[in-house]
């Protein structure tokens, strides 16, 4: 008997150790995959319109990784310090004139910054707030990440009975690359406290990582003040007070 529990202790040991070693062990090596793809990824596209002068690998006669994503880097920061300027800013003007008399080049030049500049813009809302909406019916909540208020004609059309629509995008389970455009009324948003980046890893780990919540001050007088009203009984003076 105190043999067979002591393997049934030593098989239950083991498997705790593993996963153990699985959790600590996995997050760990697909980071290091992604990112050595990623820098793979950004050589292939920089390197080979590096002259020889200019690479490093020519003189150390071995691969240096990341040399071109680093490249990539400072040759996006610098074009940004020239656009800032009254020179560079001439040269991106004329240049987008150049782009706009393609017929079918400037639609996809203007619809691409049109993105970057509604993402990237310093002082935009974008993705920055989370919230809930009940999808695909009445009861049923799905986590959506707030993008910006209704504008436009989709505005005009949907705002016209004094309800302001809001958008927001409805990313799948687990892999939130996809999803949905949706125009929701406010009233039926339902705002939460967590972050987007919180937003992402409960969407990837299909609700197993949940991200700690601390009631605020409302919410904890809320509950006592719904806690009072199903139990007068326990609350007298509350009780008293609504008399």
């Amino acid at each position: 008997m105190t043999e067979g529990s002591d393997r049934i202790s030593m098989a239950t040991r083991l498997r705790n150790n593993f996963l153990t070693g699985l959790i600590i062990c996995a997050p760990m090596a697909i980071t290091i995959y992604l990112t050595w793809t990623f820098i793979r990824w950004a050589d292939s596209w920089v390197k080979p319109y590096l002259p020889d002068r200019y690479n490093p690998e020519a003189y150390l006669k071995f691969a240096v990784p990341g040399t071109g994503l680093l490249i990539a880097i400072l040759f996006i920061t610098l074009v940004g310090f020239l656009g800032r300027n009254l020179i560079g800013r001439s040269i991106v003007s004329y240049s987008e004139n150049i782009l706009n008399r393609m017929p079918l080049v400037r639609t996809v030049y203007k619809s691409t910054k049109q993105i970057f500049e509604t993402v990237l813009k310093e002082q935009g809302n974008s993705f920055k707030k989370v919230g809930l909406i009940e999808f695909p019916r009445a009861g049923t909540w799905a986590l959506v990440f707030i993008s910006t208020d209704a504008k436009g004609e989709i505005a005009a059309k949907l705002n016209q009975d004094g309800e302001e629509m809001v958008a927001v995008f409805l990313a799948p389970t687990p892999v939130p690359t996809a999803g949905f455009l949706m125009f929701v009324p406010r009233s039926k948003l339902m705002l939460l406290d967590m972050s987007p980046e919180e937003g992402v890893k409960l969407l990837i780990s299909a609700g197993l990582v949940t991200p700690e919540y601390k009631p605020t001050a409302a919410d904890a007088m809320a509950a006592f003040q719904d806690l009072a009203a199903d139990d007068p009984v326990e609350s007298p003076k509350l009780a008293g007070r609504s008399k």
